[in-house]
């Protein structure tokens, strides 16, 4: 990190929202610095091949998409450092940011694009084999799976989109829940069980995801939660679809957030509850969860911070 301490626009997290507005804040010169996180690259790193980003006409890794957009946002000058912000304080101006290196730095305005977190069940083979076969993503990756059998994971109004999404693509789809009823509203519950390529198994648990890295999910082994039946279903692929977590805990009591932990913003710009504090991509987003959408997002907010300078003289 450099010997600065302040800077006109802090920038929490390097997704495709924060590195985004990194290239549009530096590019006003506004010379942002952009704390990486706990996850540098955002969820994005933990995917294999992405299609659906323009300008790929065949496709990028993951990672290397993070890398290069990163690589793009330094050459407009923008710092970024490998650290995570730890506190902020909301109430001071300039906002003043703690850092898990014991450092402090302080910001006339803030981005938080911390993104969320999908919710897995917490099995090694899925951790083991996430971008692999293993997904939180149904609409990222569903095209991969063309003419396969897979299973979603979930009861919610989630687990239904995502189950009836991959029937586009996949020969069948096997909806796994833990309870005897979905907690799904009962007209996205009735659109899966009208669906003929959908399979539902209730009281069902997941114990272990089959396969390796290298040749992807080969099945799935189950366990029926009132007979102790075990089985393996032969599938290719594994949708964790049990929902996704603001990471926002840092900010909880400061700034207005939904009963989930999704910052409130002020549509259509990207400010927060708090004068001077803007949000963008996952953390604000809880419908679409698109790294494309999340990187406009990141345009909003850089643009928006940029407004909100300039009126008060800060450019």
């Amino acid at each position: 990190m450099s010997a600065k301490t302040h800077y006109k626009v802090a920038i929490v997290g390097s997704g495709p929202a924060g590195l985004t507005a990194a290239i549009y804040a530096s590019r006003a010169n506004l010379e942002p610095l952009v704390i990486e996180g706990i996850q540098p690259g955002g969820q994005l790193t933990t995917t294999t091949e992405v299609e659906n980003f323009p300008g790929f006409e065949h496709g990028i890794q993951g990672p290397a998409l993070m890398d290069v957009t990163r690589k793009q946002a330094q050459r407009f000058g923008t710092e970024v450092v490998v650290d995570t912000v730890t506190a902020v304080d909301v109430a001071s101006r300039p906002f003043t940011l703690s850092l898990e290196s014991a450092g402090t730095i302080t910001a006339d305005a803030v981005i938080v694009a911390s993104g969320a977190s999908a919710k897995y069940l917490g099995l090694e083979s899925e951790q083991k084999l996430l971008g692999y076969g293993v997904s939180a993503c149904a609409t990222c990756d569903g095209f991969f799976f063309r003419g396969k059998e897979v299973v979603v994971v979930g009861g919610g109004d989630t687990a239904m989109e995502e189950a009836g999404f991959l029937t586009k693509f996949c020969t069948k789809v096997t909806l796994i829940h833990r309870r005897s009823e979905f907690r799904a509203s009962k007209i996205m519950a009735q659109r899966v069980l009208q669906n003929p390529k959908i399979e539902i198994l209730l009281d069902t648990v997941v114990e272990e995801i089959l396969g390796e890295p290298g040749t992807g999910v080969k099945g799935v082994r189950v366990k029926s939660t009132k007979t102790g039946a075990v089985k393996t279903l032969a599938v290719s692929g594994y949708f964790a679809a049990i929902g996704h977590q603001p990471n926002t805990d840092l900010f909880k009591g400061k700034l207005e957030m939904n009963d989930v932990g999704y910052l409130k913003i002020q549509h259509p710009s990207t400010k927060t509850s708090v004068e001077g504090i803007f949000a963008a991509g996952d953390v604000a987003d809880f419908i679409y969860r698109q790294a494309v959408s999340a990187a406009g997002e990141g345009c909003k907010a850089a643009i928006d911070a940029e407004r909100w300078l300039a009126e008060r003289g800060i450019h």
